[in-house]
């Protein structure tokens, strides 16, 4: 999807809190569990000190794909940061289940199991969204268009996506979406949760 670096502002403290009530002291609460320092933190995610703490005050709404660069970072799932925990893993997903939910325009909804290694994702991107951000991270990404016209740049490469078409790639590819049509796109979206290896224990902030 797209690097967080140069997101647009987000709403206001208020609107922020109505969209994603616990999202704030929840990045916090993970970020303090993994033993990492503001500034290792917002390092990881490619995010600047400054803009990880308007996120942790609930001063900055946090995108999808930040949230999914977040999730990553902290070795968790979107649906925890957004405070969606299932009782138990079931391997059967039934639809009337997940309902829907937004990040700054996107809507998704879960298509796989919570809490584990791999994402699945049903995924409404509106129109023109992160064409101009660019994101690299490790791992894998795959991507599955269902309705509307889709651009993937992959590096210097850019692809026009038609429903039916896929993506599949190593996700240190440099790599940006947006939706062609301006009603938007749906897709199916993959990616493999990693959490980076780290050696050395960091203080608290």
């Amino acid at each position: 999807m797209s690097h967080p670096s140069g997101q647009s502002p987000g709403p206001s403290a208020g609107e922020a809190a109505d969209d994603l009530p616990d999202v704030a002291p929840r990045l916090r609460a993970l970020r303090r569990r993994r033993g990492l320092t503001l500034e290792a933190a917002a390092q990881r995610a490619g995010l600047s000190p400054a803009h990880l703490s308007r996120l942790e005050t609930g001063n900055r709404q946090p995108s999808l794909p930040m949230l999914l660069t977040l999730a990553r970072t902290y070795g968790t799932t979107v649906s925890e940061l957004l405070g969606e925990q299932a009782p138990e893993r079931d391997a059967i997903i039934r639809g009337g289940r997940m309902g829907p939910a937004e990040a700054d325009g996107w809507t998704y909804r879960q298509a796989g199991g919570r809490g584990r290694a791999m994402q699945a994702l049903r995924v409404h991107v509106p129109y023109g969204a992160q064409g101009d951000l660019v994101r690299v991270h490790p791992g894998e990404e795959w991507l599955h268009v269902l309705e509307g016209r889709l651009r993937v740049g992959l590096g210097d490469t850019v692809h026009e996506l038609e429903p039916g078409d896929s993506a599949h790639f190593d996700s240190l590819t440099p790599h940006r979406i947006a939706a062609v049509t301006h009603e938007g796109a749906e897709l199916l979206f993959v990616h493999t949760l990693l959490q980076s290896p780290d050696p050395h224990a960091h203080p608290h902030a």
